[in-house]
């Protein structure tokens, strides 16, 4: 495996340039129960609706998911997630300029999405929840997120455990990254995401978060998906207004480091945010 940087990300049919600045991948959740937006978007016309002002907030990619997978979540069936996703990707594409990524760990609902003209499966269980899903994966030629997750939602926050948190989560997404390869997934495809809030407590997490410049050694690109996490509501609280101004703050601290993707469900003040941070430090970069 290189240890160069990545500078790019090849999806289905487009390349996405990865720059200083984190590209935003903003958050579509089309279910009753998730545990940030509790369901505000379960509507069909309300998530198409959503979708669109998420990209002229200033979103790169649009994230699409039909299960929650929330702490104690429960599955959904094959029909319900099916149902939930497909037509709201049917409806964007060819609405949308930027590329949308399907958020399942299911090979059937993925192959539906990409049909219906998804460019990325986002899969966190690492593609291993479902032994069609890297055929799936490799013969659609998708960009894919492989993240880390201890256990699945139902037991991931039951006493997680680790010698060290962010070399044991590299390793595990050295072997991940060497499977898919291996499966005949091109590296260029691939991006890897160290799982915040997937079978890791609060400390375990403020550790990742402060160590995430690590994976950027794996050579692909790495996304953090961090918004609106427990282990942010857990130090400011449950006021709204105070989850979304942490999610901001972590977003700058990742840019700092230099992670590449942030998938976030405030994308207009994330975007603010962003352009600021780079504004005030491109001049230190020269």
């Amino acid at each position: 495996m290189t240890s160069i940087r990545a500078t790019t990300w090849q999806l289905r049919s487009r390349r996405l340039e990865l720059t200083k600045r984190p590209l935003v991948m903003g958050i579509v959740n089309v279910t009753p129960d998730s545990f940030s937006d509790g369901g505000k978007f379960f509507s069909r016309q309300w998530a198409v609706e959503h979708a669109l002002r998420l990209e002229d907030a200033g979103a790169n990619i649009i994230d699409i998911g039909g299960e929650s997978t929330r702490p104690y979540s429960q599955p959904v069936s094959l029909a319900d997630e099916l149902e939930r996703v497909i037509p709201i990707i049917q409806s964007l594409s060819g609405r949308l300029s930027i590329p949308i990524s399907i958020d399942t760990s299911k090979a059937a609902v993925a192959q539906a999405a990409i049909d219906s003209g998804a460019q990325i499966i986002n899969d966190v269980t690492g593609l291993t929840g479902d032994p069609q899903m890297i055929a799936v994966a490799a013969s659609s030629q998708a960009g894919i997120c492989a993240m880390h997750m201890q256990g699945t939602p139902q037991t991931m926050q039951d006493s997680p455990q680790y010698d060290d948190v962010v070399e044991d989560i590299f390793r595990y997404l050295t072997q991940r990254d060497a499977a898919l390869l291996a499966s005949g997934i091109s590296a260029d495809r691939i991006c890897l995401d160290p799982g915040i809030g997937f079978g890791k407590t609060h400390e375990h997490n403020w550790t990742l978060l402060r160590g995430c410049s690590r994976f950027l050694a794996l050579g692909r690109p790495i996304l953090v998906g961090h918004s609106r996490k427990g282990v942010i509501r857990k130090l400011v609280g449950e006021n709204s207004d105070r989850i979304a101004a942490g999610s901001v703050g972590v977003s700058l601290a990742l840019a700092q480091q230099g992670i590449q993707i942030l998938r976030v469900h405030d994308v207009e003040a994330t975007c603010a945010a962003l352009s600021c941070f780079a504004q005030i430090t491109q001049d230190q970069d020269n």
